[in-house]
């Protein structure tokens, strides 16, 4: 009768053991999807830089006292499923109101990175697809900063956004038209500020 108590007593011991052990290999296979799961998570911000840091005085090259082009602007960390990105340039220290200096979209990616040249021609679309809208001048295309002399210093607000599809946008597109067709369409959105002053 010992003998067969301890024998008991060492099975159910073993029994223990091995469910001890089975749980701590489910616990620590959970724990490593888990981790995995939250690294693939991760994702970069989207980040822009241009021929001026943010915050920093925008080169007269891009103004309407210089060459009137605009600058060249990278994207990075751009998110996976985007298909184009979209840019309005805007300037709110305009003295009766937010003035527009360019609206663009479908501009194609092809990466995590995106290169928007500098003095892309003021045509309404591109060989590559992109489309270019009118801003506050009337006209279609980039025109840069211009603010009234001994205004004071203005800031001009590069807004980017990562767009999930291909817009189809038809007719006079302003501002107001692109925000309303980007709505519920942006992965991810970036901005840069320039500042300008004519004296």
């Amino acid at each position: 009768m010992i003998l067969k108590a301890q024998m008991k007593n060492q099975i159910t011991s073993k029994g223990v053991l091995v469910i001890l052990i089975l749980g701590l290999t489910i616990y620590a296979f959970f724990s490593m999807s888990s981790t995995k799961s939250v690294q693939r998570k991760e994702v970069k911000q989207m980040t822009i830089s241009s021929a001026f840091k943010d915050g920093d005085f925008i080169p007269k090259k891009y103004a309407c006292e210089g060459q009137d082009v605009n600058p060249e602007i990278v994207v990075s960390n751009v998110p996976e499923g985007a298909k184009t990105i979209a840019i309005i340039c805007e300037d709110p220290d305009a003295p009766i109101r937010t003035f527009v200096h360019w609206v663009l979209w479908n501009f194609p990616v092809n990466g995590s990175s995106v290169k928007i040249p500098e003095g892309i021609k003021k045509l309404e679309k591109l060989p590559d697809g992109t489309m270019q809208g009118y801003n506050d001048f009337g006209k279609i295309g980039y025109n840069g900063p211009c603010p009234p002399k001994g205004h004071g210093v203005h800031h001009y607000h590069f807004k980017v956004y990562a767009v999930n599809n291909v817009l189809e946008l038809k007719g006079k597109i302003t501002k107001k038209e692109l925000e309303k067709a980007l709505s519920g369409k942006v992965l991810a959105q970036a901005e840069i500020i320039g500042l300008y002053e004519r004296k």
